[in-house]
């Protein structure tokens, strides 16, 4: 469920489609968040490495968050703080804080595949949701 709901909301913020773009993101802030986040926190990682194979660095990651919001509010209200807690949750890095002030998982449902669509330029989302399911798995198994 959480593949399909994702690879619709990718789908329509590609096409810029309000309609079916709310739809999806309805659908997919439905769905687990912890599992929603572990899976699109994968595709973010996954492809900010393949964008940065030498690794990132401060101005990298700003850019990349100025770049994707920027894009995104072309044709959504897009919360800039959320983009970062996104890009930085997907990086590893948590911030220490109460739970009460990271944005409910229907607000992060809504703006990961933004943030996805800007990172994609071209790729294949497709492959990356797969990816991330298999480096889930892969992680699950060796905590066992």
């Amino acid at each position: 469920m959480i593949a399909t709901a994702a690879s619709a909301a990718v789908d329509a913020a590609l096409e810029r489609d309000k309609d079916a773009f709310e739809t999806a993101v309805e659908q997919l802030g439905g769905l687990g968040g912890e599992q929603v986040g572990l899976v699109l926190g994968a595709v973010v990682r996954a492809l900010l490495e393949d964008l940065h194979p030498d690794g990132l660095d401060g101005d990298d990651i700003r850019a990349a968050l100025e770049r994707a919001i920027r894009s995104a509010a072309e044709w959504q209200d897009v919360d800039p703080q959320v983009m970062v807690v996104l890009l930085i949750g997907a990086l590893g890095v948590h911030e220490q804080g109460d739970d009460e002030q990271r944005p409910a998982p229907h607000v992060l449902a809504r703006h990961a595949p933004l943030l996805i669509v800007d990172l994609l330029q071209e790729r294949s989302f497709p492959r990356y949701l797969q990816s991330a399911f298999t480096e889930i798995e892969r992680s699950q198994v060796n905590d066992v």
